[in-house]
């Protein structure tokens, strides 16, 4: 069992954004076996009410309902991420580059994730702390940028970094106990990493992940609201 979540003021809500993915599952587990939360609500594409990260509406329906007649909500994770797709994998050369596939990730990856602090870091509580996390990838890092390639997954990423650092700036000055990030996974056995896996990685399973996510949730404070974690807490450059 995950260790318990003890900075975070009891009986509030939790949310998970791509709760039937890898990581989001397991982080819907992980939460579910947490005392302090009082209800954990899982949101994806399949579920009621359905959330599709290119459909505004469909996001502001389900923050509505995620918030409506429950406890506050003191943590929303999104767990969302593309990284390929039938028919579109990541590009290895400049050569490979396609505006639609670029559109797509940056749908996916940065446009999406953005719209969700819209609707999402206004229903956060005014006191007392507050999450709002969205999985980034390191890749997504200028600085670490040794090997190039992956240009759309890492340019959304990247553009992702700077949407959570600007609206951490401005939810600081409305809630000033509340924290925005953008976290690094690490890798994980999931459908996302599958066809890069290779000898000498360390892979971990999703349940390790989560577990390693909520830690790092648990020791956040305010000073990192706007950052680049990741699993293990360590700051990633921009």
């Amino acid at each position: 069992m995950t260790k318990t979540m003890a900075s975070f003021p009891a009986g509030g809500t939790a949310v998970v954004v791509g709760a039937t993915g890898g990581i989001g599952g397991a982080l819907v587990q992980a939460l579910r076996q947490q005392p302090g939360f009082s209800q954990v609500v899982a949101l994806s594409r399949a579920g009621t009410p359905p959330l599709d990260l290119t459909d505004e509406a469909s996001i502001a329906a389900a923050a509505a309902a995620a918030a409506l007649g429950t406890p506050p909500l003191r943590l929303v994770v999104d767990a969302t991420g593309m990284l390929h797709a039938a028919g579109q994998m990541p590009e290895r050369s400049w050569r490979q580059l396609d505006p639609a596939q670029m559109a797509r990730s940056f749908a996916l990856n940065a446009i999406g994730p953005a719209l969700l602090m819209k609707h999402f870091l206004p229903l956060l509580p005014r006191e007392g702390k507050a999450v709002f996390a969205t999985l980034s990838a390191r890749v997504g890092s200028i600085g670490d940028n040794r090997l190039g390639g992956w240009y759309s997954y890492r340019a959304a990423k990247a553009a992702l970094n700077q949407l959570v650092h600007t609206a951490a700036i401005e939810l600081a000055r409305q809630r000033p106990a509340a924290i925005c990030v953008a976290l690094h996974p690490g890798t994980v056995a999931s459908a996302l990493s599958a066809p890069f896996a290779k000898a000498g990685l360390e892979v971990r399973p999703a349940e390790v992940a989560a577990a390693e996510l909520l830690a790092v949730l648990e020791a956040l404070g305010t000073a990192s609201s706007g950052g680049f974690l990741d699993q293990h807490g360590a700051v990633i450059p921009w």
